[in-house]
């Protein structure tokens, strides 16, 4: 059954999104991590071997994503942040700092907002917002009100995108298809077992079918830092060529917004939930 009318008859649709996360994220777990320059190396091999190897990938499989970046992160790196833009991906926002909005005042808050947006208009558009944590406040949405942003992906409480109270449209994301749970690591989590690419498959291909059949949004969320290794970027390949072979319509998360904003994602059957109404 199909509930939502994706564009060109395709049976559901899929964004590819990744958070660009490279040393910002490591300091906002800890700013002590600031002087630890192994630490940080985790979050350098996102731009530095990550995001061209992903780039190839998604050339190789006609595919434009979205890419949410810390502002702090394209400032250290700008080079793979124009790198993104050049290629036809999209680039939203992520915070200033890798910092949670629910841990900061409405004046911090505030300068979140707009020295991240500050910086990444330098380099294209900016239409979208991801929080660092997937949490906000009232605070928040009041600023991405101000500031004009259109769309958010930060809930988890649906596989259809939506529009929310305030004519945001709302693209949820999931930890099941998150490539963090199954592959984070750091030096304080040796009890944590990293995951085979053969487990992560087996988790996410039966979702994305499961998403498939209902018409419903897969949106792939991952981390050029952890999805950029060889053997996941194999497992990527494998994954995309899956969402291609079962019908996905690939969109960036603007794209998807904009068919939300607009209506054109159309009640197809009976079956539809609440996720393609106004909420």
């Amino acid at each position: 059954m199909t509930y939502f009318a994706w564009p060109e008859g395709h049976r559901y649709g899929a964004t590819v999104s990744f958070d660009f996360d490279a040393e910002s994220v490591w300091i906002g777990e800890d700013p002590r991590n600031a002087e630890r320059p192994g630490v940080l190396s985790q979050g350098a091999y996102g731009p530095r071997r990550g995001v061209p190897e992903l780039l190839r990938t998604l050339e190789r499989h006609d595919i434009r994503a979205t890419f949410y970046i810390c502002g702090t992160d394209a400032e250290r790196h700008p080079r793979s942040v124009r790198s993104i833009v050049e290629a036809g991906h999209e680039i939203a926002h992520h915070g200033y700092t890798h910092t949670n909005p629910t841990e900061l005042s409405s004046a911090e808050q505030r300068v979140e907002i707009e020295r991240g947006l500050a910086v990444l208009r330098e380099f294209g558009e900016v239409t979208g917002y991801r929080s660092p944590s997937w949490e906000l406040t009232a605070v928040t949405r009041e600023l991405l009100r101000e500031h004009g942003f259109t769309y958010a992906s930060n809930r988890l409480d649906d596989i259809f995108p939506y529009l929310d109270a305030d004519g945001m449209a709302e693209l949820p994301v999931s930890w099941i298809l998150d490539d963090a749970p199954h592959f984070w690591f750091a030096n304080d989590t040796w009890n944590k077992t990293i995951r085979s690419t053969r487990e992560v498959l087996d988790v996410w291909l039966p979702e994305i079918d499961g998403i498939a059949a209902r018409g419903a949004h897969v949106m792939l969320t991952m981390h050029p830092m952890l999805i950029g290794r060889p053997s996941r970027l194999d497992m990527l390949d494998t994954v995309l060529a899956h969402l291609r072979d079962t019908g996905a319509w690939f969109g960036t998360s603007q794209q998807v917004a904009e068919l939300v904003r607009s209506g054109a994602l159309t009640e197809d059957g009976p079956e539809l939930t609440e996720g393609a109404r106004v909420r």
